[in-house]
């Protein structure tokens, strides 16, 4: 099996440049981030998929010498995909360009309060709570 050259450098072009974008914080740079990494798995199915062949129709030709058609289903099937994640990152965009101005994706404050417990190696109330102030390690009292 022969590979093109060429078309793995552009695999590995369109997968990087997305790659790149998709750790954006612009949701607009990350929507073209996907879409690019979406045209470079779709280019390597067909990469993968081997050389061109005759129509898959049977009788049309020698059955050695017909195109294999699950490559092209797959690469139909990923297109719709592709098309249902950009119209959810392009709404989501949308809402937060008419909320706040810009698309950029904040950092969410949770995710900060539990980032610096685990740098302070902390247990959260909650735990302490379910646990009713009983850590694992202290003897079980008798009669509580």
């Amino acid at each position: 099996m022969q590979v093109n050259l060429t078309l793995l450098v552009v695999v590995a072009a369109l997968m990087g440049a997305g790659v790149y974008l998709l750790l954006e914080r612009s949701l607009t740079r990350v929507l073209v981030g996907l879409v690019l990494i979406s045209n470079g798995v779709n280019v390597m199915f067909l990469v993968a998929s081997g050389r061109a062949g005759t129509s898959p129709i049977v009788g049309s030709s020698d059955p050695e010498g017909m195109a294999d058609p699950l490559p092209q289903a797959l690469v139909l099937t990923a297109i719709v995909i592709t098309l249902g994640t950009v119209a959810f990152l392009l709404a989501m965009a949308h809402r937060s360009w008419q909320l706040n101005g810009n698309d950029d994706v904040q950092d969410d404050v949770e995710d900060s309060a539990i980032r610096k417990l685990a740098i302070d190696d902390a247990t959260s109330d909650s735990y302490d709570l379910s646990t009713k102030g009983q850590h694992e390690d202290d003897p079980v009292e008798e009669g509580a």
